[in-house]
């Protein structure tokens, strides 16, 4: 069972390479936690989406403590990996559709896929394994009061569903306006109102094999269309058009799980008291790989 960590974001908000800046009292990664989670899970395989720049530090960092825990792979998410021709002027990848279909040749398996900037916690990974053991696409579903930052807007993925399956994932900018949450929809800004309550996706699904052949076909589709400069493969969006062919169903998994994430140089500080309080817990050792 394969873990694909989308890890090729410089984290511009954030102001540098956040995949890997020390969170845990030895110096750990968010990625080494929900590494040392997937392995608890029983998930046995690491595919990391990187720049091909960043493979070095990569290798020698993260790589380099988990190589003899799990099987580790690297996938280079590149400007002209696509199946078109690059607008001139463009200089970054085209998102997280595009991120996944930079590591097509390294997944021919059931996989999970997360963001290597978010914290999920352990129940999630389990939940995804379960779900894609029973050969089921799944989303995770965090509660969107549990995902905001006090530091600003954030980027999340609101899951609308019926009976239990996903019906569409709106990609909105989030935040906290006069104590209410509203999500802005990235393709027209459109404003729209959220409970605490409302399930959002925090690029956590269970996915099957089958979908990298649709991907393949799909990616084509998006660039046989004329592209802007800052136009956005996304995942979310690739998933929903499935669900809108009947090419799959996407079981919305609903969890308390708390998420925690680094969006702002702020977030750091707040990150950091809360692992130290989960290792308190006995949740996690102070080293997670001895």
């Amino acid at each position: 069972m394969t873990l694909v960590i989308m890890a090729a974001g410089m984290g511009s908000r954030f102001g540098g390479l956040k995949q890997i800046e020390p969170v845990g009292l030895n110096g750990e990664f968010i990625i080494d936690y929900s590494i040392y989670d997937a392995i608890k899970a029983g998930f046995n395989k690491v595919v990391f989406i990187i720049k091909e720049e960043n493979y070095e530090v990569f290798k020698n960092t993260i790589g380099k403590r988990i190589e003899d825990k799990i099987k580790v792979e690297y996938a280079f998410q590149k400007l002209d990996d696509i199946p078109g021709e690059i607008i001139e002027g463009r200089t970054k990848p085209w998102g997280t559709g595009q991120a996944l279909y930079c590591a097509r040749d390294y997944i021919d398996e059931a996989f999970a896929v997360i963001s290597a900037d978010d914290f999920y916690g352990r129940e999630p990974f389990e939940l995804l394994y379960q779900s894609l053991n029973k050969g089921e696409y799944s989303a995770i579903g965090f509660k969107i009061g549990n995902t905001i930052s006090s530091n600003g807007s954030v980027k999340r993925g609101v899951c609308f569903s019926k009976d239990g399956y996903l019906t569409e994932i709106r990609e909105s900018k989030v935040e906290k306006v006069n104590d209410k949450i509203m999500g802005y929809k990235l393709s027209d800004n459109s404003a729209y109102e959220m409970d605490n309550d409302q399930s959002v996706s925090m690029l956590m699904f269970g996915i099957q094999a089958n979908m990298i052949d649709y991907l393949k076909e799909d990616i084509k589709r998006f660039f046989s269309k004329k592209q802007s400069l800052d136009s956005e493969y996304y995942l979310p969006d690739v998933l929903t058009d499935m669900i809108n062919k009947d090419l799959c169903k996407i079981k919305l998994i609903p969890t308390n799980s708390t998420w925690k994430g680094i969006t702002y140089k702020e977030d750091l500080d707040e990150f950091k008291d809360y692992i130290k309080k989960q290792i308190e817990l006995g949740i996690y050792p102070e080293k997670l790989y001895n």
